[in-house]
């Protein structure tokens, strides 16, 4: 209680947050948090006061930070390890630009190396940019255990257990259903937290200086908004026509009673076609800047054309075009059937590496148009993590711009454009 009052003097855009969570002795547990408690062992606790009086409230604030973070509400196939070190970095880099007095604990001076170490590597300290750092980063698991010894004050256990699992091992009872409907409350009301949170951070966030700037760097990562990939493709189709049954239009009344009345005459043959959304002629541009890694590129591309190419997505007819572009086109690859799309993946190159204008796209596609390349272009996607030139005119044809983006820039594009923001994983 001590702690969590003097976060409450001196950290008061918290006080919502502080609220939330219910204290919890038992035995066993030195420290953790469900979303709902925060349990401990009063032995536990009293020696780390003993050790520093400071060291209770930087505890504290550390599991306060998994909870506006949502850390503990995650997905269960994560790697464990890289997972809880993720977080616990994240939410100790917060404190240590926080510069709270009253938490400096003895292991700040310890981290201080680590951390600016992980953020000339990383940059943004959020546990999810950290997580693939530490899964790609080819890291031992000896020195995996000793970053996570610098940065541990809680333990994480309790997030991998199946809901109702969870109160049985807080020493509570719950019925069936009932622990899952408690931990799903109990995330949407963190989420409105750090949603209001980062909003009231963001409004008077020069009263804070530079000591909110972690923090508002990891509530934007968890609040920002995620997106479907293969959701915001669909709204690219075109109504066409398909040789195949319209179960919509068929009634089986009559066709049956025509087998049973005349034997093998039907009295209504169905339909052989249908109206349905597919995809039929389409264009990728991609930005080759130089900025955007080719292994990436194919990533986004591999990524498209499965969705594209499902049984809802093309006609039988195939006319994709794969345009690279960095400040003037540099290739132009027309794919028209499967076995294309895996000779020009096998043999894909990134071509240019100069500036970025998105311009010297749209005027090729106008060109190919006037050539009857086209009969029916309806979208064009353009994969880019920069910023560029814009056309001043909007084209008759659907657009959108899908930005590759780490740092969670806002950018601009032209009202007759969508905007689409992904991050690496997501493609």
């Amino acid at each position: 209680m001590l702690s969590r009052n003097t976060l409450l003097v001196n950290l008061r855009f918290l006080d919502a947050a502080l609220s939330r969570l219910e204290l919890l002795p038992a035995d066993g547990i030195s420290l953790a948090s469900d979303g709902q408690h925060v349990v401990y062992d009063p032995r536990h606790i009293l020696k780390r006061y003993k050790a520093a009086k400071e060291i209770p409230v930087r505890d504290y604030l550390h599991v306060l930070l998994h909870c506006v973070f949502r850390h503990m509400y995650v997905h269960t196939l994560v790697d464990h390890v890289c997972w809880d070190l993720a977080c616990d970095v994240a939410v100790e880099g917060v404190i240590a630009e926080l510069g709270l007095k009253s938490a400096e604990a003895p292991r700040a001076k310890h981290q201080q190396t680590a951390l600016a170490k992980l953020k000339t590597e990383v940059g943004s300290l959020t546990a999810e940019k950290l997580y693939r750092h530490f899964l790609d980063g080819g890291q031992s698991p000896a020195e995996l255990s000793d970053l996570r010894g610098l940065f541990y004050a809680d333990d994480h256990t309790i997030w991998y257990l199946p809901p109702d699992q969870r109160a049985a091992a807080l020493g509570q009872s719950s019925g069936a259903g009932d622990g899952e409907s408690k931990v799903t409350a109990a995330e949407a009301d963190w989420k409105h937290v750090s949603e209001q949170l980062q909003m009231d951070l963001e409004t008077f966030s020069k009263q804070q200086g530079d000591r909110a700037g972690g923090l508002l760097q990891n509530l934007g990562e968890v609040n920002r908004e995620r997106y479907d990939y293969t959701a915001f493709l669909k709204k690219f189709a075109v109504m066409g026509e398909v040789m195949r049954v319209n179960d919509e239009e068929f009634d089986y009344v009559y066709y049956t009673y025509g087998l049973r009345r005349y034997g093998n005459l039907p009295l209504i043959e169905p339909l052989e076609y249908k109206e349905t959304k597919r995809i039929r002629e389409f264009v990728i541009a991609i930005d080759t800047s130089g900025s955007v890694a080719g292994e990436t590129v194919q990533r986004f591309v591999q990524k498209t054309w499965n969705i594209l190419k499902t049984t809802e997505s093309f006609f039988t007819k195939i006319n994709l075009h794969i345009i690279q572009c960095d400040a003037t086109i540099q290739e132009d690859a027309k794919i028209t059937s499967q076995e294309e799309f895996d000779a020009y993946m096998k043999t894909m190159q990134i071509h240019g590496l100069g500036g970025t204008d998105f311009r010297p796209v749209f005027s090729y596609v106008d060109w190919l148009r006037e050539k009857k390349e086209f009969s029916n272009l309806k979208g064009l996607i353009y994969f880019t993590d920069g910023f560029g030139a814009f056309p001043e005119q909007m084209p008759d044809y659907e657009t959108a711009f899908v930005f590759l983006d780490e740092e969670l820039n806002n950018y601009n594009v032209p009202p007759w454009a969508i905007k689409l923001v992904l991050r690496n994983e997501e493609i």
